[in-house]
């Protein structure tokens, strides 16, 4: 009985205490609403164009998750086309951005590039298993969940969220 109220538990465990890429408590929300193309940039306190030397990569990966949480994935990916390289990190985004965008099959294309170039990319490994899980290939996801944990992401937001998918079948869109 404890065995069984302990996996209960461990599903329902909150999951944004880990939201994508960062230690935030809960989605992110923009700071300002800047037009399409534009970033806000902190220092200068206003929205600049996405390809602007003075903002950092993590500064147009924060400005990509609100976009991308607030459903304007299009947005999402015009920060991303001004990011000067295809890293892995960049390719789980895109492949996030283009699977809620509808093309599922676009966006497996991205995940196994981001996983081919570094197959320890747990959050590439949680998006593809949530879009198995969208396709309803459970079995395919849960071997996803295993190698999240065998890249050392147990505990974090790409295994919580993977785990709530394949016991919920709800995604994320962060």
């Amino acid at each position: 009985m404890r065995v069984v109220f302990a996996s209960i538990l461990s599903l329902a465990l909150p999951i944004a205490a880990f939201a994508a890429g960062s230690g935030n408590t809960s989605p992110p929300k923009p700071v300002v609403k800047c037009e399409d193309g534009q970033v806000y940039e902190k220092k200068s306190k206003t929205c600049v164009d996405a390809k602007d030397s003075r903002l950092t990569p993590d500064d147009r990966y924060q400005a990509v998750r609100e976009l991308a949480y607030a459903g304007a994935y299009e947005d999402a990916q015009v920060v991303l086309a001004a990011m000067p390289e295809y890293d892995d990190r960049r390719l789980t985004y895109m492949g996030f951005t283009t699977r809620k965008m509808g093309d599922l099959s676009g966006s497996m294309t991205f995940y196994a590039r981001a996983l081919e170039a570094n197959p320890a990319n747990i959050l590439a490994r949680s998006y593809l298993g949530q879009a198995l899980v969208e396709q309803g290939n459970i079995p395919a996801a849960l071997s996803e969940l295993r190698a999240i944990r065998a890249h050392g992401g147990a505990g974090t937001w790409a295994e919580a969220s993977l785990r709530t998918a394949i016991s919920t079948g709800q995604t994320f869109s962060y």
